[in-house]
């Protein structure tokens, strides 16, 4: 009896450390792409940084132009995307600061292994043009688009433009062209039960492949046409009340360390036999290797920076 009177504060006193520890933690609110999601990419990094931070991260998916909303709209410290063009506009008017590039890797164009559109060994362009010839003359769905707000069907927009489509017009031809209106898993899953073609970032084709949750082989890959780039911003606080803008900043400097680099980099490694992401920051500090370094700046920079200097809100120490 005595040592159970004994020990029972102690239980109670243990309880109440980590109570007290639990809510003492800061909440750290990440709108992010699915891609980054899906693939399990930000559960290792919420794993490796909240061993090391006082720091909760609360990861809300959607595809890229959600998660900029809903920045806009309060409900996010940080976003992580991947669509340069909505990157801008968020930048310009006035939602984001502290834009920093993280990672790269690429589009991928997957479909059937009979392949019955013939665009293996082709480029994006003529690949797209031989997907709409062979969806025409067979009235049988053979493209699944997102048809979303997100950075995966922003490139397959400007793709469809880089073949001489208007994708709006081609979307009208439901006889071979079906919309999912939802992310990443779900439009792959469609394609595959549909036995279609379809757009998606390599990094979720890669996990379902492997799961075996899809039979869809990866046709077209690399190339500068379905280069992929990742990129963090903090939601600015002159813009948006009541966010974590310090606990943003933080969360961005570690991902462009070398610790947070390394996680980027080795993901995917063991259990797919390739990193899934690859860690883009040391790549653009030496300007090695050269083409990649091209590439990414010609997509993803405006003018001629990763962020223009009116929205690094004087951190000086992200831009060496």
């Amino acid at each position: 009896m005595l040592m159970v009177a004994t020990l029972a504060p102690i239980v109670v006193i243990g309880g109440t450390l980590a109570y007290f520890d639990y809510f003492a933690r800061r909440r750290l609110r990440i709108s992010t792409t699915t891609s980054l999601y899906d693939t399990g990419l930000l559960d290792e990094i919420e794993k490796q940084y909240e061993t090391t931070h006082s720091v909760d991260l609360n990861i809300i998916s959607a595809g890229t132009g959600i998660a900029l909303q809903q920045a806009q709209s309060g409900d996010a410290d940080v976003v992580l995307v991947h669509s340069p063009s909505q990157e801008q506009t968020f930048l310009e008017n006035g939602y984001g600061v502290c834009r920093k590039i993280i990672a790269y890797n690429f589009f991928t164009i997957v479909g059937p292994t009979t392949d019955p559109a013939g665009i293996t060994g082709k480029n994006a362009t003529d690949a797209l043009k031989s997907v709409v010839a062979y969806g025409r003359n067979h009235q049988t769905i053979v493209w699944v688009s997102r048809g979303d707000n997100s950075g995966t069907f922003s490139k397959e927009q400007s793709l469809w433009t880089a073949a001489g489509y208007n994708q709006t017009q081609i979307s009208t031809e439901i006889s071979w062209y079906a919309t999912t209106g939802s992310g990443m898993a779900d439009t792959l899953n469609v394609a595959n039960q549909k036995s279609a073609y379809t757009l998606s970032d390599l990094g979720t084709y890669l996990k379902l492949s492997q799961d075996d949750t899809i039979s869809l082989k990866s046709l077209i890959s690399g190339g500068k046409p379905l280069l992929n780039v990742y990129s963090v911003m903090a939601v600015n606080p002159t813009k948006v009340s009541n966010v974590s803008f310090n606990d943003a900043v933080d969360f961005i400097k570690w991902l462009v360390s070398d610790t947070g680099q390394q996680v980027i980099e080795n993901y995917g490694k063991v259990n797919y036999s390739q990193s899934l992401f690859y860690a883009a920051v040391q790549p653009l500090k030496d300007n090695n290797p050269q083409q990649i370094v091209q590439w990414i700046q010609s997509y993803a920079f405006f003018n001629a920076t990763e962020c223009p200097q009116q929205y690094r809100d004087d951190h000086p120490e992200l831009y060496p």
